[in-house]
């Protein structure tokens, strides 16, 4: 891991260890800073909390983490997105502004919809929908009652992702995002079943890193990176 930036690319004119040579595009995934609902560990959906104090720390610290970076090939990002919630767009625009860079708002990486369980602790939502949820931990086509089940947010995510290739082809993207979006951009790297969503722990303000070939191939290159905290 390199805390102060994203790691050296292998692409360019030498091959990568999967044979490519063509530029992939980088999405660094950032997870949005705390909220009040983060700290009581609330379903936190479309509904639209601010950063706390010390989510607004996190944020500074991502956004020195590339600061520090941004005169080095390494640590270059080109242009930054982010899901249209105040907490990824803070956390957002505090990179921004230590970068200099616009932040452009990609209504594609708002956070899974829970519905009615919006606002609930997981123990409240249990004992509300108790068979539901039971099914929803293990069922990716089950949604929360009134809300969107994780088949449906990996539908819009693949929309989502085919439009930052095609948009920023190349480049190096920041998208500031949430944890269901990011697990779920991080699957379709990995090529691997809807197993990760429920056993893959990111935490807050963490950084990800995954890689998209013009040829269709894709690599993880950081999980969860903390280091800037």
């Amino acid at each position: 891991m390199n805390s102060g930036g994203a790691p050296r690319s292998s692409a360019g004119n030498s091959p990568n260890w999967q044979g490519q040579t063509a530029d992939p595009t980088r999405l660094l995934l950032l997870r949005h800073g705390q909220t009040p609902l983060s700290v009581d560990r609330r379903y936190s959906g479309h509904g639209d909390p601010e950063l706390t104090e010390l989510g607004r720390a996190q944020a500074a610290g991502s956004a020195a983490r590339f600061a520090a970076a941004a005169g080095t090939d390494a640590g270059r990002i080109d242009v930054i997105v982010s899901s249209p919630l105040a907490r990824a767009r803070a956390t957002a625009q505090a990179v921004g502004d230590a970068v200099g860079l616009p932040v452009v708002v990609h209504d594609g990486l708002i956070e899974t919809d829970f519905g009615e369980w919006e606002g609930l602790t997981f123990r409240e939502a249990a004992q509300r929908d108790p068979d539901l949820h039971r099914r929803w931990l293990s069922d990716v086509d089950v949604p929360p009652p009134g809300g969107e089940s994780f088949a449906q947010v990996a539908q819009r995510l693949a929309v989502t992702k085919a439009d930052l290739l095609a948009t920023y082809s190349g480049a190096r993207v920041l998208a500031v995002s949430h944890v269901t979006p990011i697990k779920t951009v991080l699957r379709d790297a990995l090529g691997v079943g809807p197993e990760l969503l429920f056993r893959l722990h990111l935490d807050l303000a963490s950084l990800s890193i995954a890689e998209f070939f013009p040829d269709g191939g894709s690599v993880v290159r950081l999980v969860n990176d903390t280091g800037h905290l």
